[in-house]
């Protein structure tokens, strides 16, 4: 079931709350201005994944957590039948799907992403994010244009590209057709110790 953005709102607010943070400066940890995260926590605008990391670590909380209200609980290992996983859609198109969802204390966030192919975006400038950590990507089929700050390559499955994600990075599915691949999204470092 795809967590509902009035949902995640409250959860963020609340958190917030909690914490004795202020509105502006979670908008700043989001890297969003203050307008754009006070529409976030009115439930007017969905939060990219990258917000939702970043606002998930500020919190002191796991990303699941912000989208289902539940911690993870399961510790040693846990399974995720194929076509199974916490589906989000945190970006215009894209499916991921949480291939831990349940497994607590997590060094890193595993997904499986597919981005859908738009003919308009082939030569549109590709839009850049940034969170703390490091990725990985693995491309399982189809094609992926992946840009890091100025460096544009292309991905075909079976290709991986490995990089430190505080810096701009972005993708858009290339050759005509919709690109699955998984990302592993590994924590910071000293994120433990904020």
């Amino acid at each position: 079931m795809e967590p509902r953005i009035a949902d995640i709102a409250r959860r963020i607010r609340a958190l917030r709350e909690d914490a004795e943070i202020t509105p502006e400066q979670m908008a700043d940890v989001a890297g969003v201005s203050a307008a754009e995260y006070a529409a976030l926590e009115a439930g007017e605008a969905d939060p990219t994944f990258t917000v939702l990391y970043r606002c998930a670590e500020k919190l002191g909380v796991d990303i699941v957590d912000l989208l289902t209200g539940e911690g993870p609980h399961l510790t040693g290992y846990s399974v995720v039948r194929a076509g199974g996983g916490l589906p989000l859609k945190r970006r215009a198109g894209f499916e991921y799907r949480h291939l831990a969802p349940t497994f607590r204390d997590k060094l890193a966030e595993p997904f499986l992403v597919t981005a859908p192919f738009s003919s308009v975006e082939q030569d549109a400038p590709i839009s850049l994010s940034r969170h703390d950590g490091q990725e990985l990507d693995y491309v399982i089929s189809g094609q992926l244009k992946f840009a890091y700050e100025d460096h544009v390559e292309v991905l075909n499955p079976g290709d991986t590209v490995y990089y430190d994600s505080g810096r701009g990075h972005g993708m858009v599915a290339t050759g005509g057709e919709p690109c699955t691949f998984l990302a592993i999204v590994l924590k910071d470092r000293d994120s433990e110790s904020r």
